[in-house]
């Protein structure tokens, strides 16, 4: 038979123990505290402003320890689809010896820059993938683009207009999370990292059978 003053206790400590957990931080709770203690470790620097640290749903949703539900996922890429900004009077195609040269450029966007306009930027494209066989060092986080164009059969930059792949290829360029919601790839049109002009060198790098890329 078990004594009173031992009951007592084990009832205490269970009192306790669930007293203790209901005064525990929620998830939410934690998730605040921790962006708050993130947004104190920085500051404004230059162009670098802090509030690079707020986050859109894609941002998010991927963000977390889990990836984001089908839903969520697919209203990701619903969104930055119909956000995409297709160029004036469907000319996609510029000068691919330009695109090299932005694929090339790493510069860009960093508290040491002077201008936030997207002529000051780069592409920086080989730091994901690697352009064409000449290539001596490039990243691997994104797939190879060596022989993109050619591979797809555009045979002609005129001709390419008619075919699935230039509004593909524009939006992937223009925004990543139209055809992935936690694609890694930097959202250059969406964000305003390169305009129009420098993305359609760019579609000319990918798809222009005499780029380098296509060789």
């Amino acid at each position: 038979m078990t004594s009173k003053p031992i009951l007592f206790a084990a009832v205490g400590t269970t009192l306790l123990a669930i007293a203790g957990c209901a005064s525990l931080p929620s998830s939410a709770d934690l998730d605040r505290e921790a962006l708050a203690l993130i947004k104190a470790s920085f500051r404004d620097q230059g162009i670098a402003k802090v509030d690079r640290l707020n986050q859109d749903l894609g941002q998010s949703a991927c963000s977390s320890d889990k990836p984001p539900s089908d839903a969520v996922a697919e209203r990701v890429m619903n969104d930055a689809r119909a956000a995409v900004k297709w160029p004036a009077g469907n000319q996609y195609i510029g000068d691919w010896r330009e695109g090299e040269k932005i694929a090339q450029n790493g510069r860009g966007m960093t508290w040491t820059d002077n201008s936030t306009a997207p002529s000051a930027n780069g592409g920086s494209c080989y730091n994901c993938h690697q352009i064409d066989k000449a290539e001596i060092s490039y990243g691997t986080i994104g797939p190879s683009l060596h022989h993109y164009g050619k591979n797809r059969g555009v045979t002609d930059p005129a001709s390419a207009l008619s075919l699935p792949i230039v509004q593909y290829t524009w939006s992937k360029i223009y925004n990543g999370k139209t055809y992935n919601a936690c694609s890694n790839m930097p959202r250059f049109g969406h964000m305003g990292l390169l305009d129009e002009t420098q993305m359609k060198h760019l579609m000319a790098l990918l798809l222009d059978p005499k780029s380098p890329v296509n060789q």
